[in-house]
């Protein structure tokens, strides 16, 4: 069974980005293994002196290299993700390369009727980062007005929706399959990532 990872793009307690990826954990159950991946405790972004990275960090960036894919599940603070994604994907881009060429589904949800758009555009353009290169899902899934979203048993309770996201969620198995067999430059764009430094530019 395919193997996808659930990042928790936020550091709220309560979120209904969490939620939503709950439901596809579940929802999805027989077609994929999501495991939900936190980064709340993980510490804010500086680089080390020592430039060793701390143990949470590593815990998760082997969990993604060892999935088929990841789902991100980000919040809209300001027309733009949270910190503490931002922060996350830093420590997941600092010497190491778990992203590079995974194939990556963004969703998103909020309390709005821009389900995060804006920041969905704006991780889109950090996940094709030199040091990071993911290969990302052409399509997004937005969630609006996500607090009225779900019922009481954690389901979402418009069918539009539902059929949605099973629609991306489906054309996202397909596009992991592709993503595999399109490996013949990957060695060359990890060296490439290995090499880039933006203070020699």
């Amino acid at each position: 069974m395919m193997k996808l990872i659930g990042l928790v793009g936020t550091n709220s307690k309560k979120s209904t980005n969490r939620q939503l990826l709950q439901y596809m954990q579940k929802h999805f159950a027989d077609k994929a293994d999501i495991e939900l991946v936190e980064i709340k405790d993980l510490p804010m972004f500086n680089k080390p002196a020592d430039k060793k990275l701390p143990e949470g960090v590593i815990e998760i960036a082997e969990k993604i290299e060892a999935a088929d894919g990841v789902i991100i599940g980000t919040p809209e603070y300001d027309h733009s993700i949270p910190a503490a994604l931002m922060s996350a994907l830093a420590w997941l881009s600092y010497g190491i390369y778990p992203l590079l060429n995974k194939p990556v589904m963004i969703t998103g949800a909020s309390y709005g009727t821009l389900g995060s758009s804006r920041a969905q555009l704006q991780l889109r353009q950090i996940l094709n980062a030199p040091e990071i290169k993911a290969n990302v899902l052409p399509d997004e899934f937005l969630l609006s007005h996500s607090l009225q979203a779900f019922d009481k048993d954690g389901n979402l309770a418009d069918l539009e929706t539902f059929q949605k996201l099973d629609a991306i969620f489906d054309d996202f198995r397909i596009f992991v399959k592709i993503t595999e067999k399109l490996s013949s430059a990957q060695e060359l764009l990890h060296k490439e990532a290995e090499n880039f430094d933006w203070e020699s530019l």
